[in-house]
C-alpha cells in the first residue's frame, strides 16, 4: 500500500494514516512517500514496514553502524539527531497532554550530547554458536532473542566496542563457553569493569585465560556466579575502581559494577545541572531526594547547603550514598524506605522534592502528598507516559502547575525518552 508518512514516533516508526486508521511504519519518515508490506493489524492501528520510498524526507542519512536494522539495540540511526529530539519531545508533549491532560507553561531546549560513544554502561549478550564459529557478544537481534553477530558497536567508546571480537576469541576459548550467557559493562572515569556471568565456576585454565585478557586490555575483571550479590572483583582485585565526577558541584561518585548508574556520563552531568537549577536548593532548606540511588542528585543538592535526605528502596545503594557523602566531605542523611507505600511525614516538613523513580513512576508518593508541602517537585522521568500519569495527580488533585518540562537525549538511536519537569504549587 502506498502511503503518506505524517509524524515520526518516538520509537522511530513514521505515522499515516489509511482509510482513517492509524498505520505505524518501520523504516519510513516523516514527509516521505512510501510503498509498505502489512505486518499487523490491530482494532485500533496497523503496523508496517517499508518497501519501497517512493520521497525520502531531507532527514533521512545512511545509518553509518553495519549492524543496524539487524542489531536491537538502535532503532533510529537512519535519522539526523536533531529529528530524534523533536520526535521525542512531541512524544512527551503527546503524553502529558493525552494521559496526564495537563499543560506545560514552558518547554525547556532539550539536552543534547555526543550521539557516537555515550553509552558507559550496557549488558552484551553471549551465546556460543558452533555454526558461527564460537561465541557471539553483543546486543539482541531486533524483536528476537538470537545476539547479533557483531564485531563492533558505535554507542559504545572505541576501547569498549574495540573488545568485542577479543571478548568473543575469550569466551570461545573457555571450559564453560556455553554457560556465560552475558557480560556487563560499566566504565568510569579511570576503570572499566567486565562483569561476566558465569552459571559454572571457571576450570584452572580458564582463570589464567581471564587474568591474560584482563592485563591484556587494562580491564577489570569481575565474576557473577549467581545474584547480584554475588558480584566479585577477580583480577584484579579490586573493589573500588570505579567512579564518576561532577565538576560542577566537586563531587565525585563512587560505584560498583551492578549499582545503577546513568549509561551516559556527559548527559548525566548535564541532567544534573539542570535539575539544580530548576530545583534551586537554598541553605536552610529542607529537601528530600527520593530514589535516590547512591547520591546523584543528593551530594550537589548538599554542596548547595541545603538539608538533604536521601531515600531508597536497596539498602546497599543507601550504604554506598552514606559513603560518598563522607567521601566528599558532605553532610547528607540516607535513609531506606519504600517509596511505593510512602510513609514521609514521619521525617517532618519539606520544601522540595526530587523525584527520581524507575519506569514504574512514583503513583504512590505523589498520591500520598500533604496538602500544604512540598512547594516545589523537580521530576527526572525515564517514561513519558508515567510521568504524564503522575503529572495528572500532580495538577488536578494536589494543587501543582507544569511549569516546565523537556526531554534530555541520554540514550541517541534508541526510543528510550528521558525527559525532566517542574512542578510549582499554585
Amino acid at each position: 500500500m502506498k502511503l503518506e508518512i505524517d509524524a515520526l514516533d518516538a520509537a522511530g516508526r513514521g505515522v499515516a494514516r489509511n482509510a482513517g486508521k492509524v498505520v505505524f511504519v518501520e523504516g519510513a519518515l516523516a514527509g516521505e512517500l512510501v510503498e509498505a508490506r502489512l505486518l499487523e493489524t490491530k482494532p485500533k492501528f496497523d503496523r508496517a514496514r517499508v518497501t519501497q520510498i517512493l520521497r525520502a524526507s531531507a532527514s533521512r542519512r545512511e545509518p553509518p553502524c553495519p549492524h543496524f536494522g539487524v542489531c536491537g539495540g538502535c532503532v533510529t540511526q537512519h535519522v539526523d539527531l536533531r529529528t530524534q529530539v523533536a520526535a521525542k519531545q512531541r512524544w512527551l508533549e503527546d503524553n502529558l497532554a493525552r494521559i496526564g491532560k495537563v499543560t506545560v507553561d514552558a518547554m525547556l531546549p532539550p539536552i543534547y550530547g555526543e550521539e557516537w560513544g555515550y553509552r558507559y554502561r550496557a549488558r552484551l549478550s553471549v551465546r556460543f554458536v558452533e555454526g558461527k564459529g564460537g561465541a557471539l557478544v553483543g546486543f539482541r537481534e531486533r524483536k528476537s532473542t538470537y545476539v547479533a553477530d557483531m564485531h563492533a558497536c558505535g554507542v559504545l567508546p572505541p576501547r569498549i566496542s574495540a573488545l568485542i571480537d577479543p571478548l568473543r576469541q575469550l569466551i570461545s576459548s573457555l571450559s564453560i563457553r556455553d554457560r556465560v550467557p552475558q557480560v556487563e559493562i560499566a566504565a568510569g572515569e579511570a576503570a572499566t569493569v567486565l562483569l561476566f556471568r558465569n552459571l559454572l565456576p571457571l576450570a584452572a585454565g580458564d582463570n589464567a585465560l581471564l587474568r591474560a585478557f584482563a592485563d591484556a586490555h587494562a580491564i577489570h575483571a569481575w565474576l557473577q556466579p549467581a545474584g547480584p550479590e554475588t558480584a566479585a572483583p577477580f583480577h584484579p582485585v579490586v573493589r573500588n575502581a570505579l567512579y564518576y565526577d561532577l565538576p560542577e558541584f566537586g563531587v565525585r561518585i563512587a560505584f560498583q559494577p551492578a549499582d545503577f548508574t546513568q549509561v551516559n556520563p556527559a548527559i548525566n552531568r548535564l541532567l544534573v545541572a539542570r535539575a539544580l537549577r530548576l530545583l534551586d536548593p537554598q541553605p536552610g532548606e529542607r529537601i528530600a531526594d527520593l530514589f535516590c540511588g547512591i547520591g546523584n542528585f543528593s551530594l550537589p543538592i548538599a554542596r548547595r547547603g541545603a538539608d538533604v535526605i536521601g531515600f531508597e528502596g536497596n539498602e546497599l545503594l543507601v550504604a554506598r550514598a552514606r559513603q560518598n557523602a563522607a567521601a566528599n566531605d558532605l553532610v547528607a542523611q540516607f535513609e531506606v524506605a519504600d517509596l511505593f507505600k510512602p510513609n514521609l511525614a514521619a521525617f517532618g516538613r519539606f520544601d522540595k522534592f526530587l523525584i527520581d523513580p524507575p519506569r514504574e513512576g512514583a503513583i504512590s508518593l505523589v498520591h500520598s502528598l500533604p496538602e500544604t508541602w512540598p512547594r516545589r517537585i523537580v521530576y527526572v522521568s525515564c517514561d513519558p507516559a508515567t510521568l504524564a500519569r503522575d503529572a495528572d495527580v500532580l495538577v488536578h488533585q494536589k494543587g501543582f502547575r507544569l511549569s516546565a518540562a523537556g526531554v534530555v537525549n541520554m540514550f541517541p538511536h534508541t526510543a528510550h525518552v528521558e525527559s525532566i519537569a517542574l512542578f510549582e504549587r499554585v
